[in-house]
């Protein structure tokens, strides 16, 4: 989901529409008869989204995101959907679910389960520096402490598991270098054991266009759909691979300024540990390889859809490979 049009930018692919399930006005307005929002006043399809269908809704009482989810199974949504409630209760700018007029959550819209959320303020950031990573580190801080309370249970589904079936699928379509250089890293990160390391609810996909900014302020976090229960190092993994890149086009190595802005605020409201410091190139490596993998299945076993996209894999090859070669060293605060 999302509350602006995002900007073209490698490492996530060209912004097109992705629209699963269409949905009419007629549609949409019977059903929001279950809500208490108003009556609709316009539906517009959300760019760029790979995983589930997305609209921005207005109605005559606010702006609302609609999400029509794909291919997630229904046993998993009430996690997200609670986790979304508990966060935006502990002063996290996420959407805050809306129910309906029974109480819930999950609905259903033209088949797939469909739910409303509040629509967030603010822009993404295409090229964030120091200050923009600072303001993501104290957010992200925020959130894994608020979400130390969040009693719900779910693995992370794209964690090793994930990993380990995505590549045995990808198996027959890859060239043998590419299958080569996944079984290596596979077999890595199996050898890699870090029990101490903090865990909880992590977002897992907090890329750029998932954060928006109001006047240099992180103003909101959107897209929880990828939620779930891992290492907390492993979300901030995620993020410095994305956020704190010194050229996204052409040099994937960490940019110190911007890794020191992002630590140090996180430090300062959620201090890290020994064996986090000690886990920081593997964990890197392994976000790597997860979306690596994730962005590979969508090009190469894509599934039916209106409108569709899938991201340019090569960015997470290549920052793989970089990672692998040059273990980025921990960076403190000066």
């Amino acid at each position: 989901m999302r509350s602006c049009r995002r900007p073209r930018r490698p490492g996530r692919g060209a912004a097109e529409l992705s629209v699963y399930t269409p949905v009419s006005q007629a549609e949409l307005a019977a059903w929001l008869r279950g809500y208490s929002v108003g009556t609709l006043e316009a539906l517009e399809p959300i760019p760029a989204g790979i995983e589930n269908t997305n609209y921005f809704v207005t109605t005559t009482q606010g702006r609302y995101v609609l999400t029509l989810f794909e291919r997630l199974p229904a046993a998993e949504l009430p996690f997200y959907l609670d986790l979304m409630a508990h966060l935006a209760r502990h002063g996290i700018p996420c959407p805050a679910p809306i129910a309906d007029l029974a109480d819930a959550y999950l609905g259903e819209l033209n088949g797939k389960p469909a739910a409303l959320v509040t629509r967030l303020p603010g822009r993404s950031v295409e090229q964030p520096g120091p200050h923009e990573c600072a303001e993501l580190g104290a957010l992200l801080a925020r959130m894994h402490l608020a979400g130390r309370s969040y009693g719900a249970y779910l693995e992370n589904p794209r964690g090793p598991r994930w990993w380990r079936a995505a590549a045995r699928d990808l198996q027959p379509v890859l060239p043998e270098a590419q299958r080569r250089r996944i079984d290596e890293e596979l077999a890595f990160q199996a050898g890699q054991r870090f029990p101490d390391l903090p865990r909880g609810p992590v977002h897992a996909d907090l890329f750029r266009d998932n954060a928006l900014f109001v006047d240099g302020r992180l103003s909101g976090v959107i897209d929880f759909y990828f939620a779930g229960v891992d290492c907390l190092l492993y979300d901030v993994a995620v993020c410095a691979n994305d956020w704190c890149l010194v050229d996204p086009r052409s040099d994937r190595r960490l940019a110190p300024a911007r890794v020191r802005a992002f630590l140090a605020a996180y430090h300062s409201l959620r201090p890290f540990g020994a064996a986090e410091r000690t886990a920081w190139p593997v964990m890197l490596r392994a976000a790597a390889l997860r979306f690596w993998l994730s962005r590979l299945h969508d090009l190469h076993l894509p599934r039916p859809g209106e409108l569709v996209h899938a991201h340019d894999p090569a960015h997470f090859g290549e920052l793989l490979a970089q990672r692998a070669a040059e273990a980025p060293p921990w960076l403190e605060a000066p």
